[in-house]
């Protein structure tokens, strides 16, 4: 079976790991963390770094920490994973949706301005699959309108947005670390900001809101949303391998797109805009109306030639559990519909071999030729 994702773990992560179980720091107290955090900052240009236990819990923490709360709106894509507007929700505010741009698979930008109004709060901004969301429209609604931008960069590690580094680009953005990301820590995320008062407000949300001057005693309510000394040790090793990660995933992309290019039936990912070079945090592929069957279809096939896929983000506005809540009722997003209906990703993880990308191409051929 080659699988959807494999991590590459082959550089200082054990010896971190070691270091960790040799010296007790097991916890989420230890020196792995506060290097992992600095690093990862830097690395994006960043003043702050709040490393947190996934992705997920990173918006959580982003949404309580800017204010965001009952009767308030933050614009979004419907084409997303449901932890951005779980976050929301969550706060007791509401998401309100855009579709998505057919050929990045990112929000549309021009649907944006339509959908603010005197309740909207901010615009979270998700990189979808590699390529960045083009920022500087949406840095103009921001200033306009007096909005926060909340960026969710958990997909794109080592991306640039006309050279300035994705995870730079909101007031606070997020990555998470999970295992198919460029950097993993098992599980894990970082927020990331250059705003004082909004890193010393995540690290009290993450850490029950504890007061240093009395730990026992809380204000206000807040999360264990620590991460680990050992998370970040992996963390860091994987970070120090990143240029080299990206060069590796760019090079499988375009060696997926070399063998699919020409083959009819299918879209392939975009290999660049006027502003960003794709990433190709996975690699995916939209099925063209044209073929007799859908996204399902095709991963069971492909799946039969023991091909891993996974499906593209099912729409936040067809999801049963908002709906349960009221929210977007009669709602349509043409283009999210699509992909979520027609689109899949292919094995794509940094452990993947470039003969196992032949054989993988060569089944979504098939596949097709029937």
């Amino acid at each position: 079976m080659i699988l959807v994702n494999e991590p590459l773990l082959d550089g200082n992560e054990k010896k971190y790991l070691v270091e960790c179980i040799d010296t007790g720091w097991i916890s989420s107290e230890g020196p792995f963390i506060k290097a992992f955090e600095e690093k990862m900052a830097a690395a994006v240009g960043r003043k702050y770094g709040i490393a947190v236990s996934n992705g997920s819990v990173a918006i959580d923490a982003a949404i309580v920490a800017l204010g965001i709360g009952k009767g308030d709106e933050v614009i979004m894509p419907s084409f997303t994973i449901i932890s951005c507007a779980a976050a929301v929700v969550r706060a007791g505010a509401k998401p309100v949706l855009v579709d998505s741009d057919p050929l990045t698979w990112n929000m549309d930008i021009d649907q944006v301005e339509a959908k603010i109004t005197s309740k909207t709060k901010a615009i979270m901004v998700v990189h979808i699959y590699g390529l960045p969301v083009d920022m500087d429209p949406i840095f103009a609604l921001a200033e306009k309108h007096g909005l926060k931008i909340i960026e969710d960069a958990a997909e794109i590690h080592g991306q640039t947005y006309k050279g300035r580094p994705a995870g730079s680009l909101g007031d606070i953005s997020t990555f998470s670390f999970y295992p198919n990301k460029h950097i993993t820590t098992g599980e894990g995320g970082m927020i990331m900001t250059d705003d004082e008062a909004l890193a010393n407000k995540c690290r009290s949300l993450r850490n029950l809101c504890f007061i240093p001057e009395k730990r026992f005693y809380h204000e206000e309510l807040g999360f264990n949303f620590r991460m680990t000394n050992m998370q970040a040790a992996l963390g860091l090793a994987q970070l120090e391998r990143l240029d080299e990660f990206v060069v590796k995933k760019r090079r499988m992309g375009e060696q997926y797109t070399s063998l699919l290019q020409g083959v009819t039936g299918i879209q392939l990912p975009l290999e660049k805009t006027p502003y960003a070079e794709n990433i190709y945090w996975v690699y995916g592929i939209v099925l063209n109306d044209d073929i007799p069957f859908d996204a399902l279809e095709a991963m069971k096939r492909l799946g039969a030639e023991k091909i891993g896929t996974r499906p593209f983000f099912w729409p936040m506005h067809e999801q049963p559990v908002f709906h349960k809540m009221g929210l977007f009722v009669n709602e349509k997003y043409p283009v999210a519909e699509r992909m979520a209906r027609r689109g899949f990703y292919v094995p794509s993880g940094l452990a993947l071999k470039s003969e196992q990308i032949d054989t993988v191409s060569a089944a979504v051929k098939k596949m097709l030729s029937k």
